[in-house]
């Protein structure tokens, strides 16, 4: 069988981080790569999910801004912050 060589730029502590976790699992990043790339073909879907965090939603960062410049601009509201020790 034919082997290709594929290039992937990263991070050099997410590699290192990489690298120490798939030595920890008995295998290096090129055989983890490659059982990714063979589940993703088998099961034509990413094998996990990916999901984005709504703070930094571009409606969120919109709302965030609007209470910055609130607050600036003097029309800030002071609200109490209320503990339930229950």
């Amino acid at each position: 069988m034919a082997q290709s060589t594929v290039s992937i730029r990263m991070d050099d502590k997410l590699k290192k981080q990489m690298e120490e976790t798939c030595s920890d699992l008995g295998m290096n990043m090129t055989t983890a790569f490659i059982i990714f790339a063979k589940k993703v073909t088998r099961e034509r879907r990413i094998p996990f999910e990916i999901t984005a965090d709504p703070f930094f939603s571009e409606t969120n960062m919109r709302h965030l801004q609007k209470s910055i410049d609130n607050l600036e601009s003097g029309k800030g509201k002071i609200h109490s912050i209320i503990e339930d020790n229950a």
